[in-house]
């Protein structure tokens, strides 16, 4: 089925979308993505169904309350530029999407470039063109597959992360449970270095069983891990902090763990902690990362 693409190739003020955002659009009118948050949609549906309809890649500035220059504007205050290409061997090729994926799943950064006046896309950063960088998928690894695990887990997968369950307890860890992620049955350390954190990663614990929590976490502070935090009271972080340091983890490694875990919502009931500890791993990585 004939396919256009939009991609978000200039963004500044409270742009709602970023530089790199992209909106697919298929002939029969199905659509996934957005390049703004929804005011500037219709226009680039119109602009795609030329595309699709046989045009050539063309490119669009929203924003601005000059009309002679800019589109209808965004309520945000915010302006974007906008290029919409074809789906096709001349333009973006279908592969293209393909290699992105794969990336992905491999953990690496792929950049692709594009020629805005022909509206070619090619593979790696070309000079002089508009390069777009897949970043690969943040990672989350949880240890302790408790009821705040579940919701977790799916609040994780929905903002984009990849998301892995670790618990030696088998009873706990299980498929129906946790659906569509990757499950690790090995001891909280070893699963921690097999994960191997890094900077766009988190670990959280959330067990509450020191002999499963505290292995975790010596040693995803000992990695460059983006994000670790720990479910439990200010108390039980206060007694947290002096066991893991009488263990061998220096003052500096400690400020880095987040407990108790997450943003201050006043969050009641497993759904809302885990919406917490989501939203702060998301500020965090977003101040690292």
């Amino acid at each position: 089925m004939p396919l256009a693409l939009a991609t978000v190739i200039e963004a500044s003020g409270s742009a709602p979308r970023p530089r790199g955002g992209h909106l697919l659009v298929a002939q029969d009118g199905r659509f996934a993505g957005s390049v703004s948050g929804g005011c500037v949609e219709y226009e680039i549906f119109a602009m795609a169904e030329r595309t699709i309809a046989g045009g050539s890649a063309s490119v669009q500035y929203f924003g601005s309350a000059d009309p002679n220059v800019w589109l209808p504007g965004l309520p945000c205050g915010g302006r974007i530029g906008v290029l919409v290409q074809p789906v096709s061997a001349q333009a973006f090729a279908p592969v293209l999407f393909e290699r992105i994926a794969a990336a992905r799943q491999a953990g690496e950064t792929l950049a692709l470039s594009t020629d805005l006046d022909t509206g070619r896309t090619v593979e790696g950063a070309m000079p002089d063109q508009f390069v777009n960088v897949y970043e690969p998928a943040r990672r989350l690894l949880i240890v302790g597959a408790v009821q705040i695990a579940q919701a977790l887990s799916a609040i994780a997968r929905a903002i984009g992360f990849t998301v892995t369950v670790n618990d030696p307890r088998e009873r706990f860890l299980s498929a129906e449970r946790f659906p569509d992620v990757a499950l690790t049955d090995v001891w909280p350390d070893e699963a921690v270095a097999t994960f191997a954190p890094n900077a766009s990663a988190a670990v959280v614990t959330l067990s509450h069983d020191t002999k499963i929590d505290d292995p975790a976490l010596i040693t995803a502070l000992a990695h460059p891990t983006g994000y670790v935090g720990a479910l439990g009271s200010r108390a039980n972080q206060a007694r947290r902090l002096e066991r893991l340091g009488t263990m061998g983890v220096g003052a500096d490694d400690l400020k880095r763990l987040d407990g108790p875990a997450g943003l201050p919502i006043g969050g009641v009931g497993p759904q809302e902690i885990a919406l917490s500890i989501a939203a702060g791993m998301i500020a965090t990585l977003r101040d690292t990362g």
